[in-house]
């Protein structure tokens, strides 16, 4: 009887120690000074400096990348979805003050391909680098049988710091406050199943096709990465107050905007204020989908909100301008009288 190994059974230990070597200058472009250690160990280590901070609190975020990974797939294209992993994390840190750190990743897969897995990472490093955070460790899971061969699956964590004064929680919004919103890439990383529904199932596209409106293909557009705001409003946070901010995922304006919110607090959004990229409308119009459904399930073109004094706004404004952000003033803060919603939009 013939002896037989890890590799007969679908998992290559060489190929995982080629995938290392591969990825070991991806991951030294994002060190940081605080970063203690090279990947291979057990554990990442990363060590704050105890002069810098008073009273540092940490602050924690982790994410996927959902079906977006299906366009990667079909487009046989990797190396932005690790953009998008990178952003959904530290977009969700930054918006309570913190400065990204450090990230690690998870990438699961049927079999690994070294070449292909360091496309993945090449993104990921790209936006570390974009988010100012370090990568620090990750896994990576051979596991035939469970995926197949030629698909993966990415999930990540990051974390960061700010001081506890310094803590962004929106307990100091208040009525007159100045809604302001920061544009987003495209569609991010949200309602791919429904935006799949409507290209493929609906409109009959294929991932090659010109996508209409928008003077790109289906990939081309449905891959763009997310938008990362961490250096941004960092910028912003030196020099200005900013009272709550929210990051527009999943959920939309509508359901995102009230996690910041005191109870005696509504967020008036104005239509028609903000620039909304073509591919929205296509989905709508092609899907024949209802605004209010829209407005739920994507940042509709809106990827951050920033709650700021009235007398900052301008100011504000101005600086993101000269950041290249492209900002627009959406609304503004009511008074949420009993029974109203916390946001409403006119």
């Amino acid at each position: 009887m013939s002896k037989i190994t890890y590799k007969d059974s679908g998992v290559d230990i060489d190929a995982g120690n080629s995938f290392v070597n591969l990825i070991k200058p991806l991951v030294k472009a994002t060190s940081r000074p605080e970063v203690m250690t090279d990947i291979g160990g057990f554990g990442g280590l990363f060590a704050l400096s105890p002069n810098k901070y008073n009273n540092p609190v940490l602050v924690s975020g982790t994410d996927g990348v959902g079906t977006k990974l299906k366009i990667a797939f079909m487009a046989d294209k990797h190396d932005t979805v690790g953009i998008d992993l990178v952003a959904m994390c530290v977009n969700d840190i930054v918006v309570q003050g913190a400065e990204p750190l450090f990230f690690l990743d998870y990438l699961a897969t049927g079999k690994l391909l070294p070449e292909k897995a360091a496309e993945i990472v090449k993104g990921i490093s790209a936006g570390c680098i974009q988010a100012g955070c370090a990568l620090i460790g990750g896994e990576t899971a051979e596991m035939p049988g469970f995926y197949s061969d030629d698909e993966y699956d990415l999930a990540g964590f990051s974390v960061g710091v700010v001081e506890r004064n310094k803590l962004i929680d929106g307990s100091s919004v208040t009525v007159g406050n100045k809604i302001i919103g920061i544009a987003s890439s495209g569609l991010h990383s949200n309602g791919y199943s429904l935006v799949r529904k409507v290209i493929f199932d609906h409109m009959g596209l294929s991932i090659d096709s010109q996508l209409p409106g928008t003077g790109k293909t289906v990939a081309e557009e449905l891959l763009t990465p997310t938008k990362i705001y961490a250096k941004s409003v960092l910028n912003l946070l030196k020099s200005f107050t900013i009272n709550g901010i929210a990051h527009i995922t999943g959920g939309g304006l509508v359901e995102n905007i009230p996690r910041i919110l005191p109870r005696n607090c509504k967020a008036v959004i104005k239509k028609g204020t903000w620039e909304i990229p073509p591919i929205f409308e296509t989905i709508k119009n092609a899907g024949n989908i209802d605004e209010n459904e829209m407005l739920r399930t994507f940042n509709y073109g809106i990827g951050m909100v920033l709650i700021v004094p009235e007398d900052q706004t301008e100011d504000i404004m101005i600086r993101l301008s000269g950041l290249n952000d492209k900002a627009f003033v959406i609304g503004d803060i009511q008074k949420c009288l009993s029974g109203s919603e916390a946001v409403e939009l006119i």
